[in-house]
């Protein structure tokens, strides 16, 4: 045994004295030779973002690696969240370091001016019609909303108003394209409670005697000061945000969870979280009242007042009862949906139908409608129109994944019938049929995007015992036949990201008639060539570069 203590003193040793030479004695971080700086700091290919109207795209810088400043900044985990309280925003988030427009027409690349030296950037959205990008800009104290004017690519800050991104919920546009909707830091908020030196009791958790398995977390509540913590830094207060910098106070504050303004701009859907929390789960299973307010804060209506969750079993495919995955439907002014278990929550119990959609239609006074019943457990929604939305479910045990076309402006009690589109296995990776493409509506909503014929158009990886190729198809609801549009193909590898009406822009596939899927927008790569960004011609093969 003394052959191998000795090395390992030998080796604990010569350790010992590299740090002592090349850490304490050069005082500080070192950088490396200015060739491996080089490849560092090269430049990444950016992200992009199309304009509703298909004119410009907008270059998203992404930088490297973070500075260690960045590494080095408080962090607080409170109810499973980690946040950084100096700017009351998500720790550690990835964010840009600079916009650039580009026009398709010509590929004219104009730098965004008016930005600050030192910025970051994060929760980019275009307005609906276009004229404008909102964005927040994280300061070393603050996160402020600033937006872009497209006509002249030049950036201002909106208003001097410091929002709240505790809860990740970003500004969003109402329409009309001329305020923005947010959540603000509180108004003489005051200091951080500080940590009592002597607590003032005890932590009591107390015990109904039922049997409830939960799941570990990360990051909980701990002690009555954690939770003051977590009032402090989550309580906000919904503000309206006018383009001229009006800032208009809406409703009470509270600790708001969601925010969501309708395709109408008229109503909101405000998800408040409130006591008693929890110090066995996060923060999304805290008691919460889902409320709909109008443009005044008033509460024009109540969906749920959801109760503490600690006792959703763990098995998978389990979920809390009552309202869940509440959203505006995207392709109407306002009408809620929502899901609700029907086998109370519990993947175990036998059930025929396990989850069963609904809807209500503004001004909420009405039953809500059955838009669909499902047997499995509900994955997803897009809408497309009262004559079309796809709706998913899986089912984690027998790994079945099904969509059904849905048609909910023909529901009926139980709900409207469902035409089957797919039935597979969610690891059967070779017959993933892919995602269906989607575009802006007139409210700047996501909804389905069919060609001439009605048919869906599906993006996917296109998984192959030869490597991914992915591909762009068109598949017909009614012959159940799919046909090719695209297909990536060796020694490139080329990714569909999205439809255009024209070749060089400027007319947005709004309806299904304004687009005979013929431009294809990619990002195409090989293991000699850097990734950049294409119009594609699907009919005539010919490929234009844009970066």
């Amino acid at each position: 045994m003394r052959a191998p203590l000795r090395a390992t003193a030998l080796a604990l040793l010569g350790l010992a004295c590299f740090a002592a030479t090349a850490g304490f004695g050069q005082g500080g971080y070192q950088l490396p030779t200015k060739p491996l700086l080089d490849i560092v700091d090269a430049p990444t290919t950016p992200q992009v973002s199309l304009s509703p109207d298909q004119r410009f795209l907008l270059l998203l810088e992404v930088p490297g690696l973070p500075p260690i400043a960045e590494l080095a900044e408080r962090e607080l985990r409170l109810a499973g969240v980690r946040i950084k309280p100096q700017s009351n925003g998500p720790s550690r988030a990835a964010s840009y370091r600079g916009l650039s427009l580009l026009r398709l027409a010509d590929g004219d690349i104009r730098p965004v001016t008016g930005l600050p030296q030192t910025v970051r950037i994060d929760n980019v959205v275009w307005s609906p019609d276009g004229e404008q990008v909102a964005f927040t800009v994280t300061s070393d104290d603050r996160i402020e909303p600033w937006v872009l004017e497209v006509t002249s690519a030049s950036a201002r800050r909106v208003a001097a108003v410091a929002l709240n991104l505790t809860s990740r919920t970003p500004p969003t546009w109402l329409a009309g394209s001329r305020e923005l909707v947010a959540l603000a830091v509180l108004e003489n908020r005051g200091p951080e409670p500080a940590e009592p030196r002597v607590p003032s009791g005890p932590v009591i958790e107390e015990s109904s005697g039922r049997k409830a398995p939960g799941r570990t977390y990360q990051d909980l509540l701990e002690d009555e000061h954690d939770q003051a913590l977590f009032d402090h830094y989550f309580r906000s207060q919904v503000v309206r945000i006018g383009l001229d910098g009006t800032v208009t106070q809406i409703g009470t504050p509270g600790v708001i969870w969601d925010l969501e303004a309708s395709p109408s701009g008229e109503w909101l859907l405000v998800h408040t979280v409130h006591r008693p929390y929890s110090y066995r789960v996060p923060a999304f299973r805290f008691p919460r009242a889902i409320e709909v307010w109008d443009r005044s804060g008033r509460v024009a209506h109540r969906l749920a007042d959801l109760p503490l969750q600690e006792e959703v079993p763990v098995t998978f495919d389990s979920v809390p009862t009552g309202p869940r995955n509440v959203q505006w439907r995207a392709d109407v002014p306002a009408t809620l949906a929502w899901v609700e278990a029907l086998d109370g929550g519990d993947a175990r119990a036998e059930a025929a139908d396990r989850d069963r959609v609904f809807a209500l239609a503004a001004p909420f006074s009405a039953k809500p409608r059955e838009l669909a019943t499902l047997a499995l457990r509900f994955d997803g929604i897009t809408w497309g129109d009262d004559d079309l939305a796809l709706v998913s479910e899986s089912w984690w045990q027998t790994r079945r994944l099904r969509t059904w076309r849905l048609r909910p402006g023909r529901s009926t009690p139980g709900g409207a019938e469902l035409d089957l589109i797919v039935d597979r296995s969610s690891e059967d990776r070779y017959r993933d049929p892919g995602d269906p493409e989607t575009r802006l509506n007139e409210a700047g909503r996501r909804v389905l995007l069919t060609d001439p014929q009605g048919r869906l158009l599906l993006a996917g990886d296109g998984a192959s015992p030869a490597g991914d190729r992915p591909f762009l198809d068109a598949y017909d609801p009614a012959t159940k036949k799919s046909t090719r549009l695209f297909e990536s193909e060796a020694p490139f590898f080329e990714r569909p990201i999205e439809l255009l009406g024209t070749p060089t822009g400027g007319a947005p596939a709004r309806t299904s008639t304004d687009s005979a899927a013929r431009w294809l927008l990619t990002r195409r790569e090989s293991v000699a060539e850097p990734p950049n960004y294409f119009v594609r011609d699907l009919q005539g093969g010919s490929l234009r570069q844009l970066t």
